[in-house]
């Protein structure tokens, strides 16, 4: 697999409003994208840290994956993110790899990424998603 770097940390977060002045009036950062991605159930703002983003993540629907995640383990890291060269390639590399993929093939996400996710079962707890332009 060609991972390049850690494209985003994903965090869980109950409401962008009252998470964002914690980003931006005490670690300094500043929200640089705010975009809702409705088929996912979720509304994210980015923040860039040197090479790598933080994604905070807003459920617009009690029963989208960042809803359900919420009220199972409350706020927090979500998933770890990488970029890859081809999401597509990345994925069934895992699946030969005896990994087990949420995603069969990437579909669209924040910033027109294509992404696709591991499940955490077979990445030692970890959601993790794969990424590519």
């Amino acid at each position: 697999m060609d991972i390049s770097h850690i494209e985003h940390i994903g965090i869980a977060v109950n409401s962008l409003d009252e998470a964002i002045p914690y980003y931006e009036g005490v670690l300094g950062l500043k929200c640089y994208a705010i975009e809702e991605v409705a088929d996912q159930k979720v509304k994210t703002a980015f923040f860039q840290v040197g090479g790598t983003k933080i994604e905070l993540l807003e459920s617009t629907d009690p029963e989208g994956p960042i809803g359900k995640f919420i009220e199972k383990k409350g706020q927090g890291i979500h998933h770890l993110a990488f970029a890859v060269g081809n999401a597509d390639a990345a994925l069934a590399e895992a699946a030969e790899k005896g990994v087990t993929c949420i995603d069969k093939t990437s579909r669209k996400g924040a910033e027109k990424l294509n992404i696709g996710f591991l499940h955490p079962k077979a990445t030692l707890g970890v959601l993790t998603e794969l990424c590519s332009k």
